[in-house]
């Protein structure tokens, strides 16, 4: 039987969702925690591979299971087994044939900005330079579409194709926060964070607008931005 587990947790205590063989990840403690309780070896497939200090507001993931499990009891033995910054808040039983990663039709990420500084405001990045918005919302309509985002990927992935489908980008202030909000089909390794920083030295007048869509036409990483830091950054929705 085929299950899948929604859940949210708190990357800065980890290198990234995925299992790695000399560092710790969220994938490595769910693991754990259900091959423990469940007395079987569990191995979980994540919606995505978030990188190291990524958050998840909303991440799935699916396990298979060849006994009978009382989904409530498990959530709750789960929640008191995993470490505080990992929470478990739904299973549920799926076809069999049912996939976390290639079922999902699209990802949602949201980017933290702070321009005053705030010590009781974590998981969010100073930056005190001031900045046109309206410049970086602009240049975020050459981000939309079907593209080949190379330029902003992490280097030698070895993936199929750097091809993503962006079907929403755009800056706006909630209260004291600037927050990018991007959904696309898929993403590059360092993708959002690459972006962000392209957006960023748009919005500090060190790149145009239209020069965005040149960068990604070049398909060449050293003509994009710097990354960002990842404590800012939240996975926040999963679409099925």
């Amino acid at each position: 039987m085929r299950f899948f587990i929604e859940l949210s947790y708190k990357g800065t205590n980890y290198h990234g969702w995925q299992v790695q063989p000399n560092a710790n990840s969220v994938q490595a403690e769910i693991n754990k925690a259900l091959s423990t309780i469940l007395n079987a070896k569990i191995e979980v497939v994540g919606a995505g591979r978030t990188d190291a200090g990524v958050h998840a507001k909303q991440m799935f993931a699916h396990f298979d299971c060849n006994v009978e499990i009382e989904v409530l009891k498990i959530i709750e033995k789960l929640n008191r087994f995993l470490p505080s910054d990992i929470a478990i808040h739904t299973i549920f039983q799926v076809a069999n044939d049912s996939s976390a990663r290639f079922d999902a039709i699209s990802r949602t990420y949201h980017y933290h900005i702070i321009q005053k500084k705030n010590p009781f405001q974590e998981n969010t990045y100073f930056l005190h330079k001031k900045l046109d918005v309206d410049a970086m919302n602009l240049a975020c309509k050459y981000i939309l579409g079907k593209q080949d985002f190379t330029s902003f990927s992490k280097l030698n992935t070895q993936t199929f194709t750097n091809n993503c489908n962006v079907m929403i980008a755009n800056w706006d202030w909630k209260g004291d926060k600037l927050i990018f909000t991007i959904k696309a089909d898929r993403f590059l390794r360092n993708m959002v964070r690459a972006i962000v920083g392209t957006l960023l030295n748009v919005g500090m007048g060190k790149t145009t607008a239209e020069q965005v869509k040149e960068i990604i036409a070049k398909k060449d990483r050293c003509q994009a931005g710097t990354s960002v830091p990842a404590c800012a950054l939240f996975l926040s929705n999963i679409e099925y």
